[in-house]
């Protein structure tokens, strides 16, 4: 039981985030700070003028950071069957090794034992500052990355058919561009995927300058192929602007609209007075007619035409 309630705080600490949790707070709030210090760290070691000098403080922090993140990372592990969703001691704890920000993790500080990786994996560490949603609770800013989530999913087919258009325009353009200039300019348009850099940089109106058209019809399709690249990336930004609209308007549906007079919600069905129930069966049952059901709120039948008042 012991175990149990030990791995369950462990969980409480490093799984997740608690407004009213002191500790858990401090601890993401150590490791964020240690990871923006390695992110750091990682930049700085590229200086020539700082890599020498410092070496031996670069390396001892490198330690002492991998030390940290290794044992944050076996806790994790550990206690990820604590939460219920990972259920099983070795099966749940493979299923949350391979999630996405586990796999992070792991990456993290896998370059550090492999020695012989020439790649310095270690600006992963870069991605654990999502984390930093969890730590200061933007629950605006958490809530917005779910619309912009949502806005992507139900917007996937336009977006992917305006990605096949970029496409075909890009492979169009450096084809043509390829056959305008390959005999004028044959280092800089030497085949079509080398003419493809020179349609990225126009198409996304960038412009490098690095390889430009000089014959008159390279002039004139590079001019028509820059317009047509503003106007075709202006796509998605109205695909987007378009689902967050759509998705305002949902989250507008579900809010109530009360009124400022009864405060009652305007949407919502008047439920039946229990006490007029029982006067119109017990009209019905003397023969007379029944009494006239009375509008919602202590303000009479005037409320209604106050509803309607303030809907415009």
């Amino acid at each position: 039981m012991k175990y149990e309630s030990v791995k369950r705080r462990v969980h409480e600490v490093v799984g997740r985030v608690d407004p009213s949790d002191r500790q858990s707070r401090v601890s993401d709030i150590l490791i964020m700070a240690l990871i923006v210090l390695n992110v750091g760290a990682v930049m700085l070691e590229t200086v020539e003028e700082l890599a020498a000098p410092y070496a031996l403080f670069f390396r001892g922090f490198e330690v002492f950071s991998v030390a940290v993140f290794t044992a944050e990372y076996v806790l994790r592990v550990w206690s990820s069957t604590a939460g219920g969703r990972y259920e099983g001691s070795v099966r749940g704890r493979l299923r949350y090794a391979l999630t996405p920000m586990a796999l992070v993790d792991l990456l993290a500080i896998l370059p550090f034992y492999l020695e012989f990786l020439t790649v310095d994996l270690r600006f992963v560490r870069s991605l654990r500052l999502i984390r930093l949603f969890r730590a200061f609770k933007l629950a605006r800013y958490s809530s917005s990355l779910q619309t912009l989530g949502r806005v992507l999913t139900s917007k996937r087919e336009e977006l992917l058919v305006t990605l096949f258009v970029v496409l075909i325009l890009l492979i169009f353009a450096a084809s043509a561009m390829y056959y305008a200039e390959r005999d004028d300019q044959p280092d800089k348009f030497s085949s079509i995927p080398a003419a493809m850099w020179w349609g990225v940089a126009t198409l996304t109106t960038v412009g490098y300058g690095d390889v430009f058209p000089i014959t008159p019809l390279g002039k004139l399709l590079g001019a028509v192929i820059a317009v047509l690249g503003v106007g075709l990336f202006a796509l998605p930004t109205g695909i987007l602007a378009s689902g967050f609209a759509e998705e305002l308007q949902k989250s507008r549906r579900h809010e109530p609209l009360v009124c400022p007079h009864c405060g009652l919600d305007v949407r919502e069905k008047p439920r039946p007075d229990p006490a007029e129930g029982e006067a119109a069966r017990a009209a019905e049952t003397a023969g007379a007619p029944a009494p006239a059901p009375r509008a919602r709120g202590d303000a009479g039948a005037e409320t209604s035409k106050d509803h309607s008042v303030e809907l415009r």
